[in-house]
């Protein structure tokens, strides 16, 4: 019966220790990505279908442009001049920049206490194994070898 619980108490062990490792590795994942969103803020996640580009202003006046409607009756469409252009292209992208960095630091926070946890959920499983397993005692059996 004890080396059952033995066998369950392992197995149970040495699950929660892989399953700390692979969430770990998530985890560390989950960092690297928002590391590198930081440091291009405008190229990283995805953009919404139709919205323009803001790698330049001038991508942002020409996407602005294209999507404007264009009436081919008597009314006449507004268009917005440079300046209304250009502080819309600041706007859009302090939004853009601002999202980012939200979004890398609950990453940050989340990656951090993630492993955190993992660390030591494995460290005290590990350590607990390894008093589980314990010494290996061999004992010597009554049995004679004949030659």
């Amino acid at each position: 019966m004890a080396k059952s619980h033995k066998i369950g108490a392992q197995i149970y062990g040495y699950s929660v220790c892989l399953v700390s490792v692979i969430s770990f590795l998530i985890a560390v994942a989950s960092l690297v990505n928002s590391m590198i969103d930081l440091r291009d803020p405008l190229h990283s996640g995805w953009n919404p279908v139709g919205s323009p580009s803001l790698a330049s202003f001038e991508n942002y006046k020409m996407d602005v442009l294209k999507s404007s409607p264009k009436n081919e009756g008597a009314a006449i469409a507004y268009m917005p001049s440079d300046q209304t252009l250009r502080a819309m292209y600041e706007a859009a992208k302090s939004d853009k920049i601002q999202s980012v960095r939200h979004q890398a630091d609950r990453a940050f926070t989340l990656g951090g206490i993630m492993i955190l946890i993992c660390g030591v959920l494995f460290f005290t499983h590990w350590r607990w194994m390894q008093r589980l397993d314990g010494p290996v005692v061999i004992q010597e059996s009554n049995l004679s070898y004949a030659d």
